[in-house]
């Protein structure tokens, strides 16, 4: 019998934040029984085992992303829009580390995925800040990657410490964000 209180929400939001705390490659099923004071068995109640408790992470943190930058852009438009969707995403990567690192390890396996409208919400939010700058459509996708791609790396480098150089990573962020948002106006076709 499950345990009182324990449903696959509830495991995946544990794991989720124990992914967050202790890094992603560090997740097991083990670690994540003893966090719940759980034999390890007993998680298989709720989850189908490892790659199940992956891939509930990956949803989750793919609906999070999403809304944070939603939210974030919501009744904004070009750089103004470019500039919170930049901040969300670089928030959102700094606070959860391992969840977004977890969500970047998994595909939607179907139609019927719960990832697959989880990554359309979040790509939706980046697709209407690009919208504001009035891109020829050939261009869409491209500028889609480009922008996804920076800010993926950026927000991975920092959390993981890659920038050594005594710059603050604070400017080197903001002259990024301005190199796309100039990169973005120049290739504008109205």
């Amino acid at each position: 019998m499950p345990r009182a209180g324990l449903t696959p929400a509830a495991v995946t939001e544990a794991a989720a934040a124990l992914a967050d705390e202790v890094g992603f490659s560090q997740l097991s099923m083990g670690l994540l029984a003893e966090r719940l004071a759980v034999r390890t068995p007993s998680l298989y109640k709720h989850v189908g085992g490892h790659a199940d408790l992956v891939h509930r992470i990956a949803v989750l943190a793919a609906t999070e992303l999403g809304d944070a930058l939603r939210d974030a852009t919501q009744g904004r438009a070009g750089t103004e829009a470019l500039v919170a969707a930049a901040r969300a995403m670089r928030a959102y990567v700094r606070a959860h580390p391992g969840r977004y690192a977890a969500g970047n390890t998994v595909r939607p396996t179907g139609p019927d995925d719960a990832l697959a409208p989880a990554i359309d919400r979040m790509l939706g939010s980046f697709s209407a800040v690009l919208h504001g700058y009035g891109l020829d459509a050939a261009q869409e996708v491209h500028a889609l990657r480009t922008l996804r791609s920076m800010l993926h790396g950026f927000a991975v480098l920092e959390v993981e410490g890659g920038f050594r150089l005594d710059t603050d990573v604070d400017d080197s962020f903001a002259w990024m964000v301005d190199l796309v948002d100039q990169g973005l106006r120049a290739t504008r076709t109205r």
